[in-house]
């Protein structure tokens, strides 16, 4: 596929969200419709819809990154689906930090809508919307959303998920819209040997390994506990659901054994 290039960013409000385990970890995420530039340029301040993590903490550990060939069945993803994967998996290489309204790796941080603008739009793939609810819709208009009310890994509602999906948040942090997301990732797949699923994008407080990390970063995937947020009793983080990317949706015909996911 050819690259896209992209439009200047654009302002965005600020917000913020805290948990109260490390099932619903710290995730303040982007709704924001900021784009990367053609010459990028760093975006920092209200103007351009940046703003620091709330949670920027001495306790907090640097991003995490693993090598391809760590992920079960890597190999027999397409060759597409390995290119997404690569190119997510090298941002995670660059110590960019969690930078609320940034699309552009080059300011040095991005938020998680941006992570997942800007490696599908270097994908190639067309009209990707730049906020955490346009993607869902944009997913959903294709017809390969799979949504979940379990709140267990093994339920089956995870029957179809593969590497190269979207994961889908709400109530990381309060928002006034009809689709009220606020958080998307990419589905990595299973880490051998240990067979648990991880997940790439940007985030201000998630954990990898059992271990807060904060930037583009690899995490760990676990569902929210279903308990108010700490820092919000009315606010409860609750995953939504998954999808394939549209223009990748062949992918999900592609055979993978359960314990490659």
């Amino acid at each position: 596929m050819k690259t896209a290039v992209s439009a200047p960013p654009r302002k965005e409000r600020s917000k913020s969200e805290s948990s109260s385990s490390a099932e619903d970890e710290t995730n303040r995420e982007s709704g924001d419709t900021a784009k990367p530039s053609p010459t990028p340029t760093p975006t920092t301040g209200p103007e351009s819809g940046g703003s620091p993590p709330e949670n920027n903490s001495p306790n907090v550990a640097p991003p995490a990154t693993i090598k391809p060939e760590e992920l079960g069945g890597f190999s027999r993803q397409s060759a597409e689906i390995q290119q997404l994967i690569r190119t997510s998996l090298a941002l995670t290489e660059r110590n960019l930090t969690y930078k609320y309204g940034s699309a552009d790796p080059t300011s040095g941080g991005m938020d998680c809508s941006g992570f997942i603008y800007y490696v599908l739009t270097n994908a190639g793939c067309k009209d990707v919307p730049r906020d955490a609810g346009g993607q869902y819709v944009w997913v959903r208009k294709s017809g390969n959303f799979r949504a979940v009310v379990g709140r267990s890994l093994e339920s089956f509602e995870f029957g179809d998920l593969k590497p190269g999906d979207l994961l889908f948040w709400s109530g990381t942090y309060a928002v006034d819209r009809e689709f009220p997301i606020t958080h998307v990732m990419i589905y990595l797949g299973k880490q051998k040997p240990t067979g648990k699923p991880v997940m790439v994008g940007s985030t201000d407080g998630r954990t990898y390994d059992g271990i807060r990390r904060s930037g583009v970063s690899v995490f760990d995937f676990n569902l929210p506990s279903g308990k108010p947020n700490s820092g919000d009793p009315n606010m409860t983080a609750r995953f939504e659901g998954y999808g394939s990317i549209p223009g990748f949706s062949e992918d999900r015909a592609a055979s993978s054994s359960n314990a490659d996911r």
